[in-house]
């Protein structure tokens, strides 16, 4: 009887074993060639990068499109989750989306918990404050408070900047912050701030851009960490669109020179270690 139990625990044994062999040998990309569809992380409500429309509902914006255009370019189909600012790297950290494609800046502290594709642009932490402040550089606001949204880039700007962070779930609450004297200015990517001092002039109190940038982020899709065979995926199929101008197309659609944000898209896809940056903690 013993050496029965004994062989049956050694089988069972062998049996797991080749069990964890087996998922050592899985990856995400296999995963997500089985399931013939691509988990895409994407902004909740933060227009025009994702947000929904006010017809339909659905999941619209400058990352929804990206998210789209790159699972059509790797045979996929694309699943929209909609996140909040803080909820992009827990997301894509515990597997619950396969990437997350959120305005999502490298900082050391993100490539600590996860991997970044190649950026796709460089983008910027701009303040804005009211018009009539005196204020014409950052130095000028330093141990001031400045809005931001929670667990963002622009927020971590803020705090290296020596200034108090009150931190918001979303931009319009930053923004409302300012107007209702909650907070002196407030911090957040080029675009939105552009849209924000352009909205401001049409109703409410005036606001200004301050010229300097906080701070200086590229921008990248985010993956779980020791996945390399999606990390080169993502990474090919971006160069790709890069160069046929589909990512041009895409920015110009949502950011470009006939949207309200006037902004021209100049930053090329490039490896992570060939651009001059200081990264953010």
């Amino acid at each position: 009887m013993s050496v029965r139990i004994s062989t049956i625990r050694l089988a069972a044994t062998a049996i797991g074993l080749g069990a964890l062999s087996f998922a050592a040998l899985a990856d995400q990309w296999q995963d997500i060639q089985q399931r013939k569809e691509l988990r895409c992380g994407t902004f909740a409500d933060v227009p025009p990068f994702a947000a929904p429309d006010p017809k339909t509902r659905e999941m619209v914006g400058f990352d929804v499109d990206l998210c789209n255009a790159i699972a059509k370019r790797l045979g996929l189909k694309a699943s929209i989750t909609p996140l909040s600012v803080e909820a992009r790297v827990p997301e894509v950290k515990m597997g619950r989306v396969d990437v997350t494609v959120a305005n999502l800046a490298y900082t050391l502290g993100r490539a600590e918990q996860i991997q970044f594709s190649d950026p796709y642009y460089l983008a910027k932490e701009m303040l804005a404050v009211k018009e009539s402040d005196p204020g014409k550089s950052k130095a000028d606001f330093k141990g001031k408070r400045l809005a931001s949204t929670k667990g963002s880039t622009s927020e971590l700007s803020i705090k290296l900047n020596g200034s108090e962070p009150v931190t918001f779930q979303d931009t319009g609450s930053a923004y409302m912050a300012v107007q209702q004297n909650k907070a002196l200015g407030m911090v957040a990517n080029t675009m939105t701030i552009t849209k924000l001092v352009n909205q401001s002039k049409a109703s409410g109190v005036p606001l200004k851009m301050i010229p300097e940038p906080m701070a200086f982020q590229p921008i990248g899709v985010g993956m779980k960490k020791d996945e390399p065979a999606l990390l080169a995926k993502i990474n090919s199929t971006l160069l790709e669109m890069d160069k046929a101008g589909e990512i041009n197309q895409l920015w110009d659609k949502w950011l470009g020179p006939n949207t309200e944000y006037k902004m021209t898209r100049e930053d090329k896809v490039v490896p992570l270690s060939q651009l001059k940056f200081t990264p953010l903690p």
